[in-house]
């Protein structure tokens, strides 16, 4: 009796070790199920932490180089040091991210300073600043705005704040977007030449043309016409 007591003990614990066996085969080692073909699926927690971190993206708000700063020159002083009215510069980029019915919209401000150059002046100041979205190398909005601001202290820097609110965009799947901001220095085409005047045409005189000979006259009325003048 002590014996079969002992091997019913082994038996039933080998059953259950099997069964335990069973059970923590259908889980995969990083705690996910176990889907059909031995795949791990994702839990249902991963796919609300993946999507509550895509709607709290907001893109990243970059300087792109070589548009940090904008110079005015005097008439005639382009690119001269000492023919600089103002220089402009942009120190500092924020933005702000807010999402509905499928858009993303967002809030991008522009904050710098105006020094007044050697022929600084009291005036207004007008700067090309543009505001751009990619997604890759898709540009999704790209607008240049002609932002004024009026300095009258030439003793000191003047600084401004340049906001472009609203920049609406498709609603990312990704985090896949990138904004740029900076200034845009677009020269003006220049007009075509006028095009120069043709030359006169010279007037050709033609000869006059020799009359036309008089058609023959009709048949006197009364006359008749035989059965053979007629075609057949």
């Amino acid at each position: 009796m002590q014996f079969g007591w002992f091997n019913g003990r082994i038996l039933g614990g080998v059953a259950l070790g099997g069964l335990m066996l069973a059970v923590t085969g259908c889980q995969s080692s990083d705690g996910g199920i176990l889907g059909v073909g031995g795949k791990t699926e994702p839990k249902p927690d991963d796919v609300k932490l993946r999507t509550s971190q895509l709607n709290a993206y907001c893109p990243t708000l970059t300087l792109r180089d070589g548009t940090a700063y904008f110079n005015t020159y005097a008439k005639g002083g382009q690119d001269d040091a000492s023919k600089i009215i103002y220089q402009a510069s942009i120190s500092d980029l924020t933005r702000d991210c807010t999402r509905a019915n499928g858009t993303l919209t967002m809030d991008v401000a522009v904050a710098g300073k105006i020094v007044p150059g050697p022929l600084g002046t009291a005036g207004s100041i007008t700067m090309p600043i543009r505001i751009v979205v990619m997604r890759g190398t898709d540009v999704l909005y790209s607008q240049l705005h002609q932002y004024k601001v009026q300095v009258s202290d030439t003793s000191a820097a003047t600084q401004f704040v340049f906001k472009d609110a609203g920049v609406s965009v498709p609603e990312p799947t990704a985090r896949n977007y990138q904004v740029f901001a900076g200034f845009d220095e677009v020269q003006a085409k220049p007009k075509p030449k006028a095009e120069e005047a043709a030359p006169a045409r010279r007037k050709v005189r033609r000869k006059p043309k020799p009359p036309v000979a008089a058609a023959p006259a009709a048949p006197a009325q009364g006359s008749q016409t035989s059965i053979s003048d007629i075609p057949r």
